[in-house]
């Protein structure tokens, strides 16, 4: 018989420890986005680490910004940007407080609220394709920068929060480079994921823009 999911919040010092124990020990828990329509539930099968002022993949590699502050902590909030000048992304701010460090939230599957999340995801052929990246996973949750800074462990009725799930045995835990990351920090294996879950988002090695002539 398999076992419900754990519906306790993780604390505070969950996230209170180095990025790279945070990212992988994510895979597995359960996401919450408390919105006006009524709760959204994903189960998160794909992050990524990034550790800040040693990684060159950082947003806070070159420190403190307007954009990144929240990255500088306290742990258990969540860090969302706008990128392309289209599409936000999600991430959760793990400590200690001042070291910059986060993990993005990639891709997950949606449980509870399943219509909610299709309404904001029209082009989604599937379910599994509903939080299928990470643009997709904020887009289907209705994440925007108003959700930056929020508090993760604050409990019920907070508009995002983290409940401690069905944590992944480390046997299905898999890890590589990652997606779309160039340079020095093209080399890391930072991108963990739930091996062969139909959710998790196909790998894209970066490619560099061209420059128009």
């Amino acid at each position: 018989m398999t076992e419900s999911p754990d519906r306790r919040p993780l604390p505070r010092d969950f996230f209170d420890r180095p990025v790279l124990e945070v990212a992988p020990d994510l895979l597995g828990r359960t996401l919450i986005r408390d919105t006006d329509d009524g709760p959204i539930e994903l189960r998160l099968t794909e992050v990524e680490a990034y550790a800040g002022a040693i990684d060159p993949g950082s947003h806070a590699f070159r420190g403190r910004t307007d954009r990144n502050a929240v990255m500088f902590g306290p742990p258990g909030h969540a860090y969302v940007y706008f990128t392309y000048g289209m599409w936000h992304c999600l991430n959760l701010v793990c400590g200690p407080e001042g070291m910059a460090s986060g993990v993005l939230l990639r891709a997950g599957e949606i449980g509870a609220g399943v219509e909610l999340a299709r309404k904001r995801r029209l082009s989604a052929r599937h379910d599994r394709e509903l939080a299928k990246g990470p643009a997709r996973l904020a887009t289907a949750l209705g994440v925007d920068r108003a959700l930056n800074g929020t508090d993760v462990c604050a409990g019920p009725g907070a508009p995002l929060s983290i409940l401690a799930g069905t944590p992944v045995p480390p046997d299905q835990v898999r890890s590589g480079p990652r997606t779309g990351v160039g340079g020095d920090g093209a080399v890391h294996p930072w991108r963990f994921w739930i091996g062969d879950d139909p959710s998790v988002s196909p790998y894209r090695a970066h490619a560099p823009r061209k420059r128009r002539t």
